[in-house]
């Protein structure tokens, strides 16, 4: 038990293990929850939930979900598995950081973001708001996010899932060499 809990409580894991585990969640989730592994339609469903509330009327279409049920909606505004999942990614993340006493409050303060962005924290607050914008709205396009396109998309040797994969590096490539121009 002792070595077990040495072992959760490693600040860094290997990452054959790590790749195992997510497997088996990966596994465990479509034979349990009949899904997979998702999370970029929680923040749009969280949105749709909050945004039928305030205002019903911009929030009745085919994205959202159409009254009556007549039509599926793409998004369901509603608490669903991406939702509770989310949810779960932080509170998982939060104990894994308790477990191995690197918990501590950041506010991207990251030396090499400072470097090159500059010393003011809203600075780096906003392209980091920005280019999230952009990742969930690219993940809209491709019909996922990394965890439900290219994990689980790859578990199923889904061929998208491996045209979002090399999308995803080299984009990423291009965008770090634009930010930091050799700078990194």
């Amino acid at each position: 038990m002792n070595r077990l809990k040495a072992f959760i409580s490693q600040e860094t894991w290997s990452p054959y293990v790590a790749g195992i585990l997510l497997g088996i969640v990966g596994l465990m989730t479509v034979l349990l929850a009949n899904s997979l592994l998702g999370a970029s339609g929680a923040f749009e469903s969280i949105a749709g939930l909050i945004g039928k509330k305030i205002v019903p009327s911009l929030f009745s279409n085919t994205y959202w979900g159409v009254e009556g049920g007549r039509v599926m909606p793409v998004i369901r505004p509603e608490i669903t598995w991406s939702v509770i999942l989310l949810v779960g990614i932080f509170f998982g993340g939060t104990l894994g950081a308790l477990s191995s006493r690197t918990f501590k409050f950041r506010f991207n303060d990251d030396a090499q973001w400072k470097r090159i962005i500059g010393p003011q924290p809203w600075k780096r607050w906003v392209i980091g708001f920005v280019g999230a914008i952009i990742v969930e709205y690219g993940s809209g396009i491709a019909g996922g996010c990394t965890s439900g396109l290219a994990i689980s998309g790859g578990m199923l040797f889904v061929p998208a899932a491996f045209l979002f994969m090399a999308g995803f590096m080299v984009s990423g490539i291009i965008t770090a060499m634009i930010v930091y121009r050799k700078r990194y």
